[in-house]
């Protein structure tokens, strides 16, 4: 098994069925959901959502204050009007407008938003990195 990978990312969240809620209004149907925890099957991995102070309290740090924002998670479209379609659903939905998304200097075209808990999420459209029919992401082999 390889050790480059992810199986699970897990978000805290102060309010789990507000958080519910927005990611559902997005189109993200729950897949397993335990007392207090909800977990979405994402392409070969999982979105886990869990109140923070149990999350902290899970990781050994209770009371701990946990952050958000300096990480990103993003979603990649085929096309620029996918990743404006996309900004826009996440705001009616409920998230804060970081960046509304445009042309970026990288050759590309993203945005920002934070979902009600704060945590960023980027939309964008990368000429460069063709996604695969299921929406996944295989990287380019480097020359």
């Amino acid at each position: 098994m390889t050790p480059q990978r992810v199986t699970l990312i897990t978000l805290g969240v102060s309010d789990l069925e507000r958080a519910k809620s927005f990611y559902e209004t997005l189109g993200w149907q729950v897949t397993a959901e335990q007392p207090g925890v909800a977990f979405y099957q994402i392409n070969g991995m999982a979105l886990g959502l869990f109140p923070t102070t149990e999350l902290a309290k899970d990781q050994g740090r209770e009371g701990a204050p946990l952050g958000v924002g300096n990480m990103t998670l993003a979603q990649n479209f085929t096309t620029t009007d996918e990743v404006d379609a996309a900004f826009d659903a996440a705001l009616a939905a409920g998230a804060t407008a970081l960046k509304r998304p445009e042309p970026v200097f990288w050759g590309g075209y993203s945005g920002y938003y934070a979902d009600p808990d704060g945590h960023v999420w980027e939309v964008a459209h990368n000429p460069f990195w063709p996604l695969n029919e299921d929406g996944s992401l295989t990287l380019p082999v480097a020359e």
